[in-house]
């Protein structure tokens, strides 16, 4: 009896949970729902759980919930790698922004010179052969520093 009410504190307070967040991820919410009310039928209600495995061919409920458990796990970890993947090409795409817009480039006489952004812009400054365009301001930088 213990075990069946810590639970369902667990389940209603995953609930709750995925009842607020509907709106940010609705795909993910209902899902998440869907899983609490399965869970409490069946914390409530365990020999349930042996006849549903009985009727997918699976001879235990507690196998079942087993399996169901490693599959949603496995999903979970697939979703997290894939916006992993996404949130790793946006941080590469914005260093290479940043990267371009704070160009050095050697100028007249061999020193280096730093370009700076032109103001309320992430772009590279415009730069025609040798010469730097007249909107972007250019501060000589000694052959000696790093």
């Amino acid at each position: 009896m213990i075990a069946q009410a810590i639970l369902s504190l667990v389940l209603s307070g995953m609930l709750i949970y995925a009842w607020a967040e509907r709106r940010r991820s609705p795909a993910v919410a209902f899902l998440s729902v869907a899983a609490s009310l399965a869970g409490l039928y069946f914390v409530w209600f365990p020999s349930q759980s042996t006849r549903v495995a009985e009727l997918v061919g699976i001879g235990r409920g507690v196998d079942l919930i087993l399996y169901l458990w490693v599959c949603i796990s496995l999903i979970v970890l697939l979703n997290l790698h894939l916006k992993l993947r996404i949130q790793e090409e946006m941080i590469t795409k914005l260093a290479r922004t940043i990267a371009l817009a704070n160009v050095v480039r050697p100028g007249r006489t061999g020193a280096l010179v730093f370009v700076e952004p032109r103001a309320g812009s992430m772009q590279p400054p415009a730069v025609d052969g040798a010469h730097i365009s007249s909107d972007a301001r250019a501060s000589p930088i000694s052959s000696n520093s790093p």
